[in-house]
This record gives structure tokens, C-alpha cells and sequence, in this order.
């Protein structure tokens, strides 16, 4: 009896070979064994996607805990799987692109801090500032111990994307002043935003449980508005905030002249003095006068003298007894 070539265990030749598998197909056992798990694997794959799909339309994220099951189906773990593969470069293009429309993170840090960006997003919209006090926190998580943490030198030197993602939520994160200043200034701007020109901050005034308007006062002292750095200064100048003028010098009084009085300089002094107390220029003859200087002038001799010598007064003298209000040196000084 003859056998045919299938029957002999021999394979036919390509062009009768069946496209799938059908006893008329004659494949190596090895072939029909990958063949047979791909297509497994393939559905298995296809499960968990779906799984994880309707975990995302459902909770609008795609963080999955580890022991989360969707119905009967261990999704928790297929996740975790999916980002072993992910790390190991065992994953085709393909599907990470398919987890990733889905909300796939890949790196359990990235999912970390994806989450802690919400709420410190939500805090910003509160506060102004993700400058916040270490207390802080924000939906359920300590939003403000993690941004200090971050702050700290080179927390996101590798991690540049981190850094950008916080800036994109608030440019001054992470100034180079410290982050108390930039809350109260955060709170000032809330409290100014809708007005024109420089508002007016009176200490008392309180945001957030900072008395904004006793720090305002501060900053605007020359003082302190000159250790202020650059950019400090910058941001309240944007919000209208200007120190205040410094006050003007007191003129300096005139020194007096240190050239000695002449004897009819001081008499003339004298006589105006006694005019100004008394009102009048009849001087008793033995009357002495104090000048300011503590110099004693006998002013009663003095005008007998410049009377009894008028005729040898030069017009100068005369003019000068006369704009005191002697009369008789006013007719000498018109003679």
C-alpha cells in the first residue's frame, strides 16, 4: 500500500500549503506551539486593555491599585505588568501608544507626582502661590511639605520635566527669596488685583491670616525697600507699590560770620534789639544792652555819641540810625 506524503509525516509543497490551520496543514510542533501561544497572549492582551478602558471612562484616571480587579479580572496587576514590559523595552510601539491614549503612567514616581500636581494646582487657585506653608495641604494630600521638599538644592536635578510642569502652574515656585516673603506678596496681589493705581493696604488689613497691610508698611521703609532684591522689588512695582519719597534735607541754616563787629555795627545791633522788645528808640542814657553773643553795649552813650557826632557819619551810618527811626539822622542824611 502506498502512502501519500501528508500520511508519511512530509509537508506539501508551498503553493497546496492551507493559510490556516486545518488537517490538510502540515507545520513543525514547535510553530503550531508559538503560534498557538501568541494568539493567547494576543487575547489575553486585548482583555486586560479593554479591563483598563473601562477602569479610565469610569474613574476618569488610569491609576490602578495593585490589587484592583475589574469584575473578575486581576487588572491591578495586568497594569503593573504592562509597566514591567514598559521598562524593559519588551512592549511594541504600538501598544504603549494604545495605554497611553487610555492615561497610562508609565513610571510609578510620574503617577506620583502627577497626583500631588493636582492638588498643589488646586491650592494655587486658592492661594496665588504654591509658595505654601510646610501645614499645608490640599485635597487629602501634604501639599505643602512635598513643594518644600522639592525646593530643596538639586530635588529635581534629574527630573527637568518635573520642574517645568510646577513652573507652568506658578513662575515663582521656588524664588530666590524666601517662600514667606512671596506668600504675603501673593496675598497682596489677590487683594489688589481689581484696583487701579497704588492701593492703599492699611496695617490690620488680614488675607489668608496675614496682615498684609502691617507687611506692606514694612517693605515700603527705605530700609528695608533697599535690601529688597531686584526681583522683589520688580514684582511690587508691577502691582503699583513705590517706596515713599525721601524726605527733603532741612536746608542748613547760614553760619553766622565769625568777622568781629565794629563798635557802631554792634550799637546799631543793640538799638534794633531794644526797638523790637520795647517799641521805641528813646534809650535812657545809662540803659546797657545784652546781645545774643552775651556782648553788653551801652546803647544810652552810644546814641549820644552818633547824635553829638552826626556831622562826621558817613551816609551809610546815617541811613542805617535812620531806618531805625531817628529822626535827626534822617535830616542829616538829607542835609
Amino acid at each position: 500500500m502506498e502512502f501519500s506524503a501528508v500520511e508519511r509525516g512530509g509537508s506539501l509543497p508551498a503553493e497546496t500549503s492551507c493559510p490556516v490551520l486545518t488537517p490538510c496543514t502540515s507545520i513543525d510542533a514547535p510553530t503550531a506551539i508559538s503560534r498557538v501561544t501568541n494568539g493567547t497572549e494576543k487575547q489575553d492582551w486585548a482583555r486586560g486593555w479593554a479591563a483598563l478602558k473601562k477602569f479610565t471612562e469610569r474613574e476618569l484616571h488610569a491609576r490602578v491599585p495593585y490589587a484592583h480587579k475589574e469584575g473578575a479580572y486581576p487588572l491591578g496587576q495586568w497594569v503593573a505588568e504592562q509597566r514591567r514590559a514598559y521598562g524593559a523595552r519588551q512592549m511594541t510601539g504600538l501598544r504603549a501608544q494604545r495605554l497611553e491614549k487610555l492615561g497610562m503612567v508609565w513610571s510609578l514616581a510620574d503617577e506620583r507626582f502627577q497626583e500631588n500636581l493636582e492638588a498643589a494646582k488646586a491650592y494655587y487657585d486658592q492661594h496665588w502661590t504654591l509658595c505654601a506653608p510646610r501645614s499645608a495641604t490640599m485635597l487629602d494630600r501634604p501639599v505643602g511639605q512635598w513643594l518644600s521638599n522639592l525646593r530643596r538644592p538639586g530635588a529635581l536635578a534629574e527630573r527637568p520635566e518635573w520642574e517645568a510642569a510646577l513652573k507652568a502652574v506658578d513662575e515663582d515656585w521656588n524664588p530666590s527669596w524666601p517662600a514667606e516673603w512671596q506668600r504675603h506678596y501673593a496675598a497682596l496681589r489677590e487683594l489688589v488685583a481689581d484696583e487701579e493705581g497704588q492701593a492703599e493696604v492699611l496695617p490690620g488689613f488680614t488675607v489668608h491670616g496675614m496682615d498684609i497691610g502691617k507687611w506692606l508698611a514694612k517693605q515700603r521703609t527705605p530700609a528695608v525697600w533697599q535690601a529688597l532684591t531686584e526681583g522683589q522689588r520688580e514684582r511690587l512695582e508691577q502691582l503699583g507699590i513705590t517706596p515713599p519719597a525721601p524726605p527733603a534735607e532741612p536746608e542748613t541754616p547760614a553760619k553766622p560770620s565769625t568777622t568781629p563787629l565794629s563798635a557802631f555795627e554792634r550799637g546799631i545791633a543793640a538799638l534794633a534789639q531794644y526797638k523790637t522788645r520795647t517799641g521805641t528808640v528813646t534809650v535812657p542814657r545809662g540803659h546797657v544792652e545784652t546781645l545774643p553773643d552775651g556782648t553788653q553795649v551801652k546803647l544810652g552813650v552810644f546814641l549820644s555819641n552818633s547824635k553829638s557826632r552826626r556831622g562826621k557819619l558817613t551816609t551809610d551810618k546815617l541811613a542805617a540810625l535812620a531806618g531805625l527811626g531817628l529822626e535827626w539822622a534822617a535830616a542829616e542824611g538829607a542835609a
